[in-house]
């Protein structure tokens, strides 16, 4: 048979609050639309329903904006309380000009405004910060499905990344659990005899982008099971392999 995946988007799921059992709403959901959930699966779980379950949702109504926020935020239509979380949340400011603030996050990762939107979350002035473990995270649910059902899947947590030199953003890995997120072909040898000896392929992200196409923006579907993908299992998966090493940052 030749190589082939499937992506399924998961519909039927509550507006998640704060306190709620995500992986059983997730379970749930796919219970109703007959979606079985099966060993060796990859569920993909969008941040943004991560962070409504843990309490990482807010509102900016009692933030003070500091000088710094509110001179960066000056004629554009983001809240400078907003952009003060922003500040708050990030580890390193990356870059600055008209109003866009690229970041490093206490994660690691390298994004716009630290991760923090407001898109798709109910109030007024409410935000939405990124988990604090996103691994943790993935590893919780991961755990929860196998408890319940008995399978043993993999599980990421996906956030919407630009890209730098390319128009459009997608969705990549922030949290990882039960696979390896990269595949390495170091040492390996091509059909036409060259060894290849830096390549390596983020997988988490290519399955984060996959499972968007199902998922999207405005569906109302926040989670994705990935059936198929023969992955590397793995115990200890760590998203932070993803994340390329200062020393190697050529853009720093």
């Amino acid at each position: 048979m030749p190589p082939e995946i499937r992506a399924i988007g998961i519909e039927g799921m509550p507006e998640v609050r704060a306190g709620d059992d995500l992986a059983a709403q997730i379970m749930d959901a796919c219970a109703g639309q007959g979606t079985s959930i099966d060993d060796g699966d990859v569920l993909v779980v969008t941040q943004k329903v991560v962070s409504k379950a843990e309490g990482r949702v807010m509102t900016v109504d009692a933030v003070v904006a500091s000088p710094l926020a509110v001179a960066i935020t000056e004629g554009h239509r983001r809240d400078p309380r907003h952009t003060e979380m922003i500040l708050r949340e990030s580890a390193r400011i990356v870059r600055m000009d008209r109003g866009v603030i690229i970041s490093q996050t206490y994660h690691g990762y390298i994004c716009a405004n630290a991760g923090i939107d407001a898109s798709n979350i109910p109030g007024d002035n409410a935000i939405c910060l990124l988990p604090v473990d996103p691994d943790g995270s993935a590893r919780r649910i991961r755990e929860a499905v196998g408890e319940r059902l008995g399978v043993d899947v993999a599980v990421l947590v996906s956030d919407t990344f630009g890209r730098p030199w390319r128009n459009g953003a997608i969705n990549v890995s922030i949290g990882v659990a039960g696979f390896n997120p990269i595949v390495s072909y170091i040492g390996e040898v091509d059909p036409h005899g060259n060894e290849l000896h830096t390549t390596t392929i983020a997988v988490a992200d290519e399955l984060a982008a996959a499972a968007e196409l199902v998922t999207g923006k405005l569906l109302g579907v926040p989670v994705a099971i990935i059936k198929g993908y023969p992955y590397e299992r793995m115990e200890d998966a760590d998203s932070r392999a993803i994340v390329r090493d200062s020393d190697r940052d050529l853009f720093r």
